[in-house]
């Protein structure tokens, strides 16, 4: 089996203009680095948009009826000092959505071995109820219920190595037994939650802050102490990444210090439980990520890592 590389051109249409660090050319980068040679048994496929039902697992009908209703016939609409929406944003908000539903299908289908969606708006920011960080709908989150309901999974793992907390993620899951969300992240930064005292009503919550200057050494001490067991111990049936690449050194939003080979160590290591509890299940998801060139790169050693390579 072969790994999933998910996008739609849908992405590209949502544009915030030229000085706005979540823009289309993220997944021109991408795409461009994934055209190389290394990349050419990569299978392909055109993310969908998601039905309302998945969405509705994770957001209320009146948060999602809002968000239609703020849609622009033309024109940019603020949402709040980050987060805003151009007459595509709808469309390429359902499409990421869509695509981490897509990619749960095709890896729980076992129709491939592992999936790797790259679509924007990402998704971690975004709370049960509020848009923010640039994020509309809670990809990740989606596809995890999505996992449960489809196919029965008992209980699904996110992990989140984007620099900035993953507080919708969070809020949403907060009391959900079966699905786990554990975060590395940088502190204090954007949006300012995910303490390590943080542990959600069922203790299903892992939060390991990083300080700012924090090195991939740091970074793989607390996977391996913090995040790692805890996850293994979870037993999951299903490990979903919320990738963002942002924690890289050459970012300019946050002041981590990882490099390309720390986002392949840990892609390595979730690949690992995966393999040892969930069947190899893994799907991958965009999040942040904001240096082009880091990007590509990060990305590039992500997905290899992914493909076996």
């Amino acid at each position: 089996m072969s790994t999933l590389f998910v996008t739609h051109r849908a992405s590209l249409a949502h544009d915030m203009g030229p000085e706005h660090p979540e823009r289309p050319d993220r997944i021109r980068a991408i795409e461009r680095i994934l055209e190389n040679e290394r990349f050419q048994t990569l299978l392909r496929e055109q993310a969908p948009a998601a039905d309302r039902e998945a969405i509705l697992r994770c957001h209320p009908e009146q948060y999602v009826s809002a968000l239609e209703r703020a849609s622009p016939a033309e024109g940019i609409v603020e949402l709040d000092g980050d987060t805003a929406m151009m007459p595509a944003t709808l469309e390429a908000a359902l499409r990421s959505a869509g695509g981490a539903v897509l990619a749960v299908d095709e890896v729980m289908h076992k129709r491939v071995s592992n999936a790797f969606v790259a679509m924007r708006p990402p998704g971690h920011h975004a709370e049960r109820a509020t848009p923010m960080g640039f994020c509309f709908f809670n990809n990740a989150a989606i596809a995890a219920r999505h996992a449960q309901k489809a196919f029965g999974a008992e209980r699904v793992a996110i992990m989140d190595f984007d620099v900035h907390h993953g507080n919708g993620t969070q809020d949403i899951l907060w009391s959900d037994p079966t699905i786990m969300y554990a975060s590395t992240h940088e502190m204090p930064l954007y949006p300012g939650t995910g303490a390590a005292s943080e542990r959600g009503e069922y203790g299903t919550i892992v939060n390991a802050p990083l300080f700012a200057g924090a090195d991939g050494e740091a970074f793989r001490e607390a996977m391996e102490v913090a995040v790692l067991p805890r996850i293994e111990e979870f037993a999951p049936d299903l490990v979903i990444i919320s990738a963002g690449f942002d924690a890289h050194r050459l970012d300019p939003l946050a002041n981590l210090r990882l490099t390309e080979a720390d986002f392949a160590w840990a892609t390595r290591k979730l690949m690992n439980i995966a393999d040892k509890r969930a069947n190899g299940r893994l799907v991958s998801l965009l999040e942040g990520g904001y240096n082009l060139e880091s990007l590509a790169r990060s990305t590039a050693a992500h997905v290899m890592t992914l493909m076996g390579i």
